[in-house]
């Protein structure tokens, strides 16, 4: 389909905003600003009074955790985990992977998201299904817990879901393998992990240093931190996106460095959880890639980019008394551009000729737009996920004048809340 967008605000990746068209040809952006003699639009979408940005790229969630949304609050991470989430995560079965991922298709679409990370399983086909129907982008990962009895099947499922999905759905699935954490896959797992990556060419997808008890442990236990430790294994060698990054000393830094493992930053969830403050203007200082995630939403309780990059904006401001330490294009860049290198996604993640279009509308029609003096701050520290009125993915429309077009809303909140209620009887 030829879309063109007619006079709209556009972010453009030097931070200038100008008033101008934006021509999409199938899937890719044509040009901004001149519009070719030769073009004819299929559709025409009135741009005036929105804000054209590049679309969230979600840099880690776990997408089928929707279903657990307030079920567990106000506890710590690793109580969390054992007494709360791993019980009821052995209940799971394909259905209810499938239902909690449209949930979050759903929520992900009306906040303005157009592709995410997402590491879970089982069933992680019936991710990728969603991702199908739903016309996201997703990048995928089936979490493997070394510890856990059938370890070695979980990791022929990754396998196995690199060889039939990598690359489908036009290109808009891509596969990464997923070890959880070390505190969860022993040494030798975390090896036999790196070898079959090598093997597909494939990239990791892991928590690193969330917690400060995960760093003393990894220490007591491997005389070595985290990044250390993990590297010693070769996991690293295959191409990294590491989520939390919260503690970290001098020889964590120079590691990230060494081997250009990007950053997935999830400030909501390590607030919730207590986790700490990553150190964010530290690593952008230092030229590593830090793109924005929401984790899952048990532990944010949103799959909502825009307050990621909200809370980005104004954590490390607090956090280190410097009201320049995260500039609201640099938050609105790590939720967009940062995150698409983050995922390794090709031509995506800047309104540009020749780049894939996807791209989100927000309406300014409201109070919190108004006065525009700047709209890219005005997105940073005003914005709201519900001003989000069209998104656009690969050139197709998923939603436009806020309705849904790919998926039925309120079939899959029937679902959803029946599936919930099945799990938590």
């Amino acid at each position: 389909m030829n879309i063109l967008i007619k006079d709209v605000i556009a972010l453009l990746p030097d931070g200038t905003t100008p008033k101008t068209d934006i021509v999409i040809v199938d899937d890719r952006i044509l040009s901004i600003g001149s519009i070719p003699d030769d073009f004819h639009a299929d559709k025409t979408i009135d741009g005036t009074c929105q804000f054209a940005i590049p679309g969230f790229v979600n840099a880690h969630t776990h997408a089928s955790m929707t279903l657990l949304r307030s079920y567990a609050d106000d506890m710590k991470l690793m109580d969390w985990l054992q007494q709360m989430i791993w019980p009821i995560e052995a209940k799971l079965h394909s259905d209810d992977i499938y239902w909690g991922a449209m949930l979050a298709a759903v929520e992900m679409i009306r906040s303005g998201t157009t592709a995410f990370a997402d590491m879970y399983g089982p069933d992680m086909e019936r991710v990728a299904e969603v991702v199908e129907i739903s016309g996201l982008r997703g990048v995928l990962s089936r979490g493997l817990i070394g510890v856990a009895p059938d370890a070695e099947k979980k990791l022929e499922e990754n396998a196995a879901l690199y060889e039939n999905y990598h690359g489908t759905a036009d290109g808009r699935i891509t596969v990464m393998f997923g070890p959880h954490a070390l505190y969860t896959c022993p040494p030798a797992y975390l090896k036999k992990i790196a070898r079959k990556a090598q093997q597909f060419g494939a990239e990791i997808h892991i928590h690193m240093s969330e917690t400060v008890g995960e760093v003393e442990s990894c220490i007591k236990e491997y005389g070595k931190r985290p990044f250390a430790h993990v590297a010693s294994t070769g996991l690293f060698e295959n191409g990294t996106l590491a989520a939390h990054c919260v503690h970290l000393d001098d020889e964590d830094f120079s590691i990230i460095k060494k081997y250009n493992i990007r950053i997935a930053h999830n400030p909501g969830s390590n607030m919730k959880l207590a986790s700490g403050i990553a150190p964010v203007p530290r690593m952008l200082k230092e030229d590593i890639c830090v793109a924005l995630g929401t984790d899952g939403a048990s532990s944010n309780n949103n799959l909502d980019m825009v307050d990621e990059v909200q809370l980005a904006a104004l954590l490390h401001k607090v956090d280190t008394r410097d009201p320049l330490a995260i500039p609201a294009l640099t938050a609105v860049k790590m939720g967009t551009e940062y995150g698409a290198q983050a995922l390794s996604l090709k031509d995506v993640g800047r309104l540009k000729e020749g780049q894939k279009a996807d791209i989100v509308l927000f309406s300014m029609h409201s109070a919190e737009w108004t006065p525009c003096y700047n709209p890219v701050s005005l997105l940073a520290y005003s914005g709201k996920s519900s001003s989000v009125d069209t998104v656009i993915v690969d050139g197709k429309i998923l939603m436009e004048d806020r309705q849904l077009k790919t998926l039925d809303e309120e079939r899959i909140l029937y679902e959803a809340k029946r599936t919930a209620d099945r799990l938590t009887k």
